[in-house]
Protein backbone atom coordinates (compact mmCIF):
# COMPACT_ATOMS: atom_id res chain seq x y z
CA UNK A 1 0.00 0.00 0.00
CA UNK A 2 1.23 3.46 -0.90
CA UNK A 3 2.34 5.52 2.12
CA UNK A 4 2.41 9.27 2.41
CA UNK A 5 5.51 11.06 3.71
CA UNK A 6 4.24 11.16 7.28
CA UNK A 7 3.82 7.38 7.35
CA UNK A 8 7.46 6.75 6.42
CA UNK A 9 9.64 6.80 9.51
CA UNK A 10 13.18 7.99 8.86
CA UNK A 11 16.22 7.94 11.13
CA UNK A 12 19.56 9.63 10.43
CA UNK A 13 23.12 8.63 11.32
CA UNK A 14 25.57 11.53 11.21
CA UNK A 15 25.48 15.26 11.88
CA UNK A 16 28.53 16.44 9.95
CA UNK A 17 28.84 19.39 7.58
CA UNK A 18 26.66 18.07 4.73
CA UNK A 19 23.92 16.72 6.99
CA UNK A 20 22.30 20.16 7.25
CA UNK A 21 21.09 19.82 3.66
CA UNK A 22 19.55 16.41 4.41
CA UNK A 23 17.77 17.62 7.55
CA UNK A 24 16.43 20.70 5.76
CA UNK A 25 15.07 18.55 2.93
CA UNK A 26 13.46 15.97 5.25
CA UNK A 27 11.73 18.77 7.17
CA UNK A 28 10.39 20.39 4.01
CA UNK A 29 9.25 17.00 2.69
CA UNK A 30 7.17 16.61 5.87
CA UNK A 31 8.55 13.19 6.78
CA UNK A 32 8.41 11.69 10.25
CA UNK A 33 12.00 12.02 11.44
CA UNK A 34 12.07 9.66 14.41
CA UNK A 35 15.74 9.58 15.42
CA UNK A 36 19.15 11.20 15.00
CA UNK A 37 22.38 9.47 15.99
CA UNK A 38 25.77 11.13 16.27
CA UNK A 39 29.02 10.84 18.16
CA UNK A 40 28.44 14.53 18.83
CA UNK A 41 25.61 13.96 21.30
CA UNK A 42 25.05 17.68 21.91
CA UNK A 43 24.62 18.33 18.20
CA UNK A 44 22.26 15.38 17.78
CA UNK A 45 20.15 16.74 20.66
CA UNK A 46 20.02 20.24 19.15
CA UNK A 47 18.94 18.98 15.72
CA UNK A 48 16.42 16.52 17.16
CA UNK A 49 14.78 19.28 19.15
CA UNK A 50 14.11 21.18 15.93
CA UNK A 51 12.03 18.24 14.64
CA UNK A 52 8.76 17.24 16.27
CA UNK A 53 8.85 14.01 18.30
CA UNK A 54 12.41 13.20 17.19
CA UNK A 55 14.74 11.39 19.61
CA UNK A 56 18.53 11.62 19.76
CA UNK A 57 21.07 8.85 20.32
CA UNK A 58 24.78 8.15 20.51
CA UNK A 59 24.33 4.50 19.43
CA UNK A 60 22.63 3.71 16.12
CA UNK A 61 21.64 0.17 17.17
CA UNK A 62 19.79 1.62 20.15
CA UNK A 63 18.18 4.14 17.80
CA UNK A 64 16.92 1.46 15.41
CA UNK A 65 15.55 -0.71 18.23
CA UNK A 66 13.82 2.27 19.83
CA UNK A 67 12.39 4.01 16.76
CA UNK A 68 11.88 1.14 14.26
CA UNK A 69 12.45 3.30 11.15
CA UNK A 70 11.50 2.38 7.58
CA UNK A 71 14.61 4.09 6.19
CA UNK A 72 18.06 4.97 7.55
CA UNK A 73 19.82 8.01 6.08
CA UNK A 74 23.58 7.47 6.54
CA UNK A 75 25.64 10.67 6.36
CA UNK A 76 29.03 9.36 7.49
CA UNK A 77 32.56 9.25 5.97
CA UNK A 78 33.45 6.18 3.85
CA UNK A 79 35.75 4.64 6.47
CA UNK A 80 32.80 4.00 8.80
CA UNK A 81 30.20 2.85 6.30
CA UNK A 82 30.78 -0.89 5.85
CA UNK A 83 30.68 -1.61 9.59
CA UNK A 84 27.47 0.39 10.04
CA UNK A 85 25.79 -1.16 6.98
CA UNK A 86 26.47 -4.66 8.34
CA UNK A 87 24.74 -3.80 11.60
CA UNK A 88 21.77 -2.00 10.02
CA UNK A 89 21.13 -4.88 7.60
CA UNK A 90 20.39 -7.20 10.53
CA UNK A 91 17.24 -5.17 11.20
CA UNK A 92 15.96 -5.31 7.60
CA UNK A 93 15.84 -1.52 7.27
CA UNK A 94 16.28 0.19 3.89
CA UNK A 95 19.33 2.47 3.61
CA UNK A 96 20.27 5.61 1.72
CA UNK A 97 24.00 6.32 2.04
CA UNK A 98 26.01 9.43 1.21
CA UNK A 99 28.79 9.07 -1.34
CA UNK A 100 31.59 8.25 -1.61
CA UNK A 101 30.48 4.67 -1.00
CA UNK A 102 33.07 2.89 1.19
CA UNK A 103 36.77 2.94 0.26
CA UNK A 104 37.05 0.59 -2.73
CA UNK A 105 35.27 -1.60 -5.25
CA UNK A 106 36.05 -4.58 -2.98
CA UNK A 107 34.16 -3.01 -0.09
CA UNK A 108 31.40 -1.90 -2.46
CA UNK A 109 30.87 -5.50 -3.56
CA UNK A 110 30.70 -6.55 0.08
CA UNK A 111 27.89 -4.03 0.54
CA UNK A 112 26.06 -5.57 -2.42
CA UNK A 113 26.32 -9.05 -0.87
CA UNK A 114 25.00 -7.74 2.45
CA UNK A 115 22.09 -6.03 0.72
CA UNK A 116 21.18 -9.10 -1.33
CA UNK A 117 21.33 -11.36 1.70
CA UNK A 118 19.20 -9.10 3.89
CA UNK A 119 16.80 -8.22 1.02
CA UNK A 120 16.82 -4.52 1.80
CA UNK A 121 16.96 -1.59 -0.62
CA UNK A 122 20.22 0.35 -0.65
CA UNK A 123 20.52 3.67 -2.49
CA UNK A 124 23.57 5.89 -2.81
CA UNK A 125 22.85 9.58 -2.26
CA UNK A 126 24.13 11.00 -5.56
CA UNK A 127 22.57 14.42 -6.19
CA UNK A 128 24.48 15.85 -9.16
CA UNK A 129 22.06 14.36 -11.68
CA UNK A 130 19.31 16.12 -9.70
CA UNK A 131 20.89 19.56 -10.05
CA UNK A 132 18.45 21.67 -12.11
CA UNK A 133 20.98 22.70 -14.78
CA UNK A 134 21.88 19.06 -15.44
CA UNK A 135 18.21 18.10 -15.64
CA UNK A 136 17.67 20.91 -18.17
CA UNK A 137 20.69 19.83 -20.22
CA UNK A 138 19.37 16.25 -20.24
CA UNK A 139 16.08 17.57 -21.65
CA UNK A 140 17.97 19.44 -24.38
CA UNK A 141 19.87 16.29 -25.29
CA UNK A 142 16.61 14.35 -25.56
CA UNK A 143 15.30 17.10 -27.85
CA UNK A 144 18.44 16.60 -30.00
CA UNK A 145 19.14 20.35 -30.00
CA UNK A 146 22.83 19.73 -30.66
CA UNK A 147 22.14 16.91 -33.12
CA UNK A 148 24.57 14.03 -32.86
CA UNK A 149 26.64 14.63 -29.72
CA UNK A 150 30.41 14.58 -30.20
CA UNK A 151 31.90 15.28 -26.82
CA UNK A 152 31.40 16.57 -23.31
CA UNK A 153 33.95 18.38 -21.17
CA UNK A 154 33.83 19.73 -17.64
CA UNK A 155 36.43 22.05 -16.12
CA UNK A 156 36.12 21.62 -12.37
CA UNK A 157 37.56 24.63 -10.54
CA UNK A 158 36.08 25.08 -7.01
CA UNK A 159 39.15 26.94 -5.72
CA UNK A 160 38.90 25.43 -2.24
CA UNK A 161 42.08 23.35 -2.15
CA UNK A 162 44.96 25.73 -1.47
CA UNK A 163 47.22 25.80 1.57
CA UNK A 164 47.58 24.05 4.88
CA UNK A 165 43.96 24.68 5.91
CA UNK A 166 42.29 23.43 2.74
CA UNK A 167 38.87 21.84 3.46
CA UNK A 168 39.32 22.22 7.23
CA UNK A 169 36.29 24.49 7.69
CA UNK A 170 33.92 21.97 6.06
CA UNK A 171 35.16 18.40 5.82
CA UNK A 172 38.62 18.06 7.39
CA UNK A 173 38.80 14.34 6.68
CA UNK A 174 39.33 15.31 3.02
CA UNK A 175 42.96 16.02 3.88
CA UNK A 176 43.57 12.43 4.97
CA UNK A 177 41.89 10.61 2.08
CA UNK A 178 44.47 8.63 0.12
CA UNK A 179 42.14 8.65 -2.87
CA UNK A 180 40.58 12.09 -3.03
CA UNK A 181 39.82 13.89 -6.29
CA UNK A 182 38.20 10.98 -8.12
CA UNK A 183 36.85 9.02 -5.15
CA UNK A 184 35.29 12.01 -3.41
CA UNK A 185 34.37 14.37 -6.25
CA UNK A 186 35.07 12.81 -9.64
CA UNK A 187 32.55 10.08 -8.83
CA UNK A 188 29.83 12.73 -9.26
CA UNK A 189 30.89 13.27 -12.86
CA UNK A 190 31.21 9.58 -13.62
CA UNK A 191 27.55 9.27 -12.64
CA UNK A 192 26.59 12.49 -14.44
CA UNK A 193 28.32 11.47 -17.67
CA UNK A 194 26.54 8.11 -17.59
CA UNK A 195 23.25 9.96 -16.96
CA UNK A 196 23.85 11.99 -20.12
CA UNK A 197 25.34 9.39 -22.47
CA UNK A 198 25.03 5.88 -21.08
CA UNK A 199 27.75 3.33 -20.53
CA UNK A 200 31.46 4.09 -20.65
CA UNK A 201 33.75 1.91 -22.76
CA UNK A 202 37.21 3.00 -21.57
CA UNK A 203 39.11 5.57 -19.50
CA UNK A 204 42.55 7.16 -19.61
CA UNK A 205 43.73 9.24 -16.68
CA UNK A 206 46.55 11.38 -15.36
CA UNK A 207 46.25 12.30 -11.67
CA UNK A 208 48.39 14.64 -9.55
CA UNK A 209 48.73 16.08 -6.07
CA UNK A 210 49.36 19.84 -6.01
CA UNK A 211 48.77 20.63 -2.33
CA UNK A 212 51.52 18.98 -0.26
CA UNK A 213 49.42 19.27 2.90
CA UNK A 214 46.95 16.57 1.85
CA UNK A 215 47.40 12.84 1.15
CA UNK A 216 45.43 12.28 -2.02
CA UNK A 217 45.35 13.63 -5.56
CA UNK A 218 43.67 17.01 -6.06
CA UNK A 219 44.01 17.57 -9.80
CA UNK A 220 43.86 15.49 -12.93
CA UNK A 221 42.70 14.84 -16.47
CA UNK A 222 40.42 11.92 -17.33
CA UNK A 223 39.40 10.94 -20.87
CA UNK A 224 36.24 8.87 -21.36
CA UNK A 225 35.08 6.94 -24.39
CA UNK A 226 31.41 6.00 -24.32
CA UNK A 227 29.98 2.91 -25.97
CA UNK A 228 27.91 5.14 -28.25
CA UNK A 229 31.08 6.86 -29.55
CA UNK A 230 30.80 10.10 -27.58
CA UNK A 231 34.06 11.32 -26.03
CA UNK A 232 34.33 12.92 -22.60
CA UNK A 233 36.86 15.02 -20.71
CA UNK A 234 36.99 15.67 -16.97
CA UNK A 235 39.57 18.38 -16.34
CA UNK A 236 39.81 18.96 -12.59
CA UNK A 237 41.87 21.16 -10.32
CA UNK A 238 40.64 21.92 -6.81
CA UNK A 239 43.22 24.69 -6.27
CA UNK A 240 42.14 26.91 -9.19
CA UNK A 241 38.80 28.72 -9.37
CA UNK A 242 36.36 29.85 -12.04
CA UNK A 243 34.05 32.81 -12.63
CA UNK A 244 31.02 32.45 -10.32
CA UNK A 245 29.27 34.31 -7.53
CA UNK A 246 29.32 31.04 -5.60
CA UNK A 247 32.35 28.95 -6.60
CA UNK A 248 30.66 25.80 -5.22
CA UNK A 249 27.35 26.14 -7.08
CA UNK A 250 28.28 24.26 -10.26
CA UNK A 251 32.00 23.96 -9.23
CA UNK A 252 33.02 24.55 -12.83
CA UNK A 253 32.02 25.00 -16.46
CA UNK A 254 30.51 22.41 -18.78
CA UNK A 255 30.58 22.20 -22.58
CA UNK A 256 28.57 19.85 -24.81
CA UNK A 257 29.30 19.83 -28.53
CA UNK A 258 27.38 18.18 -31.35
CA UNK A 259 26.66 18.27 -35.06
CA UNK A 260 24.00 20.99 -34.73
CA UNK A 261 25.38 23.15 -31.95
CA UNK A 262 26.87 23.62 -28.50
CA UNK A 263 25.52 23.78 -24.93
CA UNK A 264 27.48 25.66 -22.28
CA UNK A 265 26.91 25.80 -18.51
CA UNK A 266 28.65 28.53 -16.52
CA UNK A 267 29.48 28.87 -12.84
CA UNK A 268 26.26 30.71 -11.99
CA UNK A 269 23.97 28.01 -13.33
CA UNK A 270 23.31 29.80 -16.63
CA UNK A 271 22.88 27.60 -19.70
CA UNK A 272 23.66 28.86 -23.19
CA UNK A 273 22.90 27.32 -26.58
CA UNK A 274 24.63 28.18 -29.84
CA UNK A 275 23.65 26.77 -33.22
CA UNK A 276 26.34 25.38 -35.47
CA UNK A 277 27.98 28.12 -37.62
CA UNK A 278 26.33 30.85 -35.54
CA UNK A 279 28.32 33.40 -33.54
CA UNK A 280 25.37 34.16 -31.26
CA UNK A 281 24.88 32.34 -27.99
CA UNK A 282 21.35 32.34 -26.57
CA UNK A 283 20.61 32.06 -22.88
CA UNK A 284 18.25 29.19 -22.10
CA UNK A 285 15.31 30.01 -19.85
CA UNK A 286 14.55 27.47 -17.13
CA UNK A 287 13.48 27.62 -13.50
CA UNK A 288 15.53 26.80 -10.45
CA UNK A 289 15.86 28.08 -6.91
CA UNK A 290 18.85 29.25 -4.88
CA UNK A 291 18.05 27.14 -1.88
CA UNK A 292 19.73 24.23 -0.13
CA UNK A 293 22.68 22.64 -1.92
CA UNK A 294 23.43 23.36 -5.61
CA UNK A 295 20.00 24.36 -6.89
CA UNK A 296 18.19 22.43 -4.16
CA UNK A 297 19.43 19.12 -5.56
CA UNK A 298 19.46 17.35 -2.17
CA UNK A 299 15.76 18.14 -1.77
CA UNK A 300 15.09 16.97 -5.35
CA UNK A 301 16.98 13.72 -4.74
CA UNK A 302 15.19 13.00 -1.45
CA UNK A 303 11.79 13.83 -2.92
CA UNK A 304 12.42 11.44 -5.80
CA UNK A 305 13.62 8.81 -3.32
CA UNK A 306 10.44 9.01 -1.26
CA UNK A 307 8.19 8.86 -4.32
CA UNK A 308 10.00 5.81 -5.67
CA UNK A 309 9.98 3.98 -2.35
CA UNK A 310 6.26 4.62 -1.89
CA UNK A 311 5.49 3.36 -5.41
CA UNK A 312 7.98 0.47 -5.13
CA UNK A 313 9.82 1.63 -8.24
CA UNK A 314 13.50 1.44 -9.18
CA UNK A 315 15.48 4.35 -7.73
CA UNK A 316 18.43 6.04 -9.44
CA UNK A 317 21.70 4.68 -8.00
CA UNK A 318 20.50 1.63 -6.16
CA UNK A 319 23.53 -0.44 -5.22
CA UNK A 320 23.43 -2.81 -8.24
CA UNK A 321 23.60 0.11 -10.68
CA UNK A 322 25.87 2.33 -8.63
CA UNK A 323 28.66 -0.25 -8.47
CA UNK A 324 29.26 0.48 -12.15
CA UNK A 325 30.36 3.99 -11.13
CA UNK A 326 32.85 2.55 -8.65
CA UNK A 327 34.19 0.10 -11.25
CA UNK A 328 34.84 3.07 -13.54
CA UNK A 329 36.49 4.94 -10.65
CA UNK A 330 38.73 1.92 -10.04
CA UNK A 331 39.67 1.85 -13.74
CA UNK A 332 40.63 5.55 -13.56
CA UNK A 333 43.04 4.91 -10.70
CA UNK A 334 44.45 1.86 -12.49
CA UNK A 335 44.96 3.86 -15.70
CA UNK A 336 46.91 6.50 -13.81
CA UNK A 337 49.05 3.81 -12.18
CA UNK A 338 49.93 1.83 -15.32
CA UNK A 339 49.84 4.83 -17.70
CA UNK A 340 47.51 3.07 -20.13
CA UNK A 341 43.93 3.19 -21.35
CA UNK A 342 41.75 0.81 -19.36
CA UNK A 343 38.70 -0.88 -20.85
CA UNK A 344 35.70 -1.11 -18.55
Amino acid sequence: MRKNNKELKIAVIGTGYFSKYHFDAWKRLNVELVGICSLNFKEAKTIAESHKNCKFFSDYVDMIKSTKPDLIDMIVPPNEQLKIIREISKFGVNIVCQKPLTNSITEGRKVLKIVKKSKIRFIVHENFRFQPWHIQIKKMLKQKLIGTPFQISFKMRPGDGQGRNAYMNRQPYFQKMERFLIHETGIHFIDLYRYFFGEIKSVTSFLFRLNKHIKGEDSGIVFFEFKNGVKGLFDANRLSDHIAQDKRLTIGDLFLEGSKGTIRLDGDGNIYYRKFLSNNEKKVKYNWFKRGFAGDSVYAFQKNLLNRIRDNKIIANEIDEYLKNIEIEEAIYKSNLVKKTIDI
